[in-house]
């Protein structure tokens, strides 16, 4: 609905204005006269009618408002926007995605335009995008509205970039999607472990992707890293909404066409040079997909793709996973001094996994008060009812508290 309303209003901040008075409007028309066959139809055709009788109204509002489409799709008399765009809207044929790119302007930060389109297009909450780049909600917040604000008062003429501009934007657009999977993979808060919705629209845009840049090894390897991942929906949580671990899960139901369609994509990644940090996520993401059982798993090659993917994107949240990796290759002991590392870090400070992993680990050690201590303190960070009944019960499973008093 936004991505539509965007076209015809040239304004992001029009467009959400828009939206809003649309939802309103259908407040009232619902009540009267019942909900329409198509809502979604109506709300965008409502949003898109206000926006053109806003430009209507105040002719002088695209010399005012930056924009973020060209001037002809800001035309009341051409509200599709396909004035002299057929080529632009055939380079990028899904309106989400269109939008993603534009918001994913270069003369943003990475940052912020990760950040605004997760926010503003794919409708993440400020509190889920600031978990995903491991900083405080009003950081994140200030973040966004900075990037607006640099957007109006520069003026940045944002369009949608020709067939020779995409390119460029690919790695922003990329990152977006992955973290809008994340979000739906493990929901930030809630009840539900997972935002299927939210896992269902990142794979259609990365298929879109991959399809639109087929020359874009990462855009290939992003698509395999999701299927590889998302084949494991089903089996990541038991009859009753709990969590399993990766150990726990029945790998026959495992998606397996998803898994053969993500191997094959993601071998054609790996054949096209050195890799990116998609295709080896993918890649790692393949070694768990074949493994005959948890115990069977290649852990040493898994490591090995860790180090690989540790010298091209060097995070912390990389470095805690390849921490993870080497306590199944090499026992607990060796990985528990890469884990006092991070906990040096500030940036994981509050980080929920880093704890749990660590708990994990003492627990294996037999140090269970320290497991415990972990444990509780991964449990004050974790917002999703899911993870922290596992964590609780965990806690239990040890002797330090009964899961129905935490």
């Amino acid at each position: 609905m936004l991505s539509a309303t965007v076209r015809v209003a040239g304004d992001l901040d029009l467009a959400e204005e828009c939206a809003q008075e649309a939802y309103v409007s259908a407040l009232g028309a619902w009540a009267r006269d019942g909900v329409p066959e198509r809502p979604g139809a109506w709300l965008t055709t409502a949003a898109r009618n206000q926006a053109l009788d806003r430009l209507r109204r105040e002719v002088t509002l695209r010399r005012k408002l930056p924009l973020l489409v060209e001037p002809a799709t800001a035309d009341p008399d051409d509200p599709d926007g396909r004035d002299g765009r057929d080529g632009l809207d055939a380079a990028v044929p899904d309106d989400r995605l269109r939008l993603v790119f534009t918001c994913c302007h270069p003369a943003l930060s990475p940052e912020a335009r990760i950040a605004l389109t997760l926010r503003l297009v794919c409708g993440v909450p400020t509190p889920d995008v600031a978990r995903a780049f491991l900083v405080p909600e009003p950081t994140m917040a200030a973040r966004i509205t900075r990037a607006k604000k640099k957007i109006s008062q520069a003026r940045i003429p944002f369009r949608v970039p020709g067939p020779s501009e995409l390119p460029e934007r690919v790695d922003s657009v990329l990152t977006a999607v992955h973290l809008l999977f994340s979000t739906g993979h493990t929901a930030g808060e809630g009840d539900a472990l997972v935002r299927e919705e939210l896992c269902d629209r990142a794979l259609h845009l990365a298929r879109t992707l991959a399809a639109l840049l087929p020359e874009q090894a990462e855009t290939r390897g992003l698509l395999g890293l999701l299927l590889l991942t998302d084949a494991r929906r089903a089996t990541r949580t038991d009859e009753q909404g709990r969590l399993l671990l990766l150990g726990d899960q029945d790998r026959t139901r495992w998606n397996q066409r998803a898994i053969m369609e993500g191997l094959t994509v993601t071998a054609g990644a790996l054949a096209s040079g050195p890799p990116g940090r998609f295709t080896l996520q993918a890649a790692i993401a393949g070694v768990h997909a074949v493994a005959p059982s948890f115990d069977r798993t290649d852990w040493p090659r898994i490591v090995h793709l860790y180090d690989l993917l540790l010298a091209v994107w060097n995070t912390p949240v990389v470095a805690l996973n390849r921490a993870a990796a080497v306590s199944f290759a090499d026992g607990p002991t060796a990985a528990l001094p890469l884990l006092d590392d991070l906990a040096a870090d500030p940036r994981l400070a509050n980080y929920p996994y880093l704890y749990a992993t660590r708990a994990d680990l003492l627990q294996r050690l037999g140090d269970t008060a320290g497991a415990a201590s972990s444990y509780r303190r991964a449990i004050e960070l974790t917002a999703n009812a899911a993870e922290r009944a596992f964590l609780q019960q965990r806690l239990a499973e040890i002797g330090h508290a009964d899961p129905a008093s935490c």
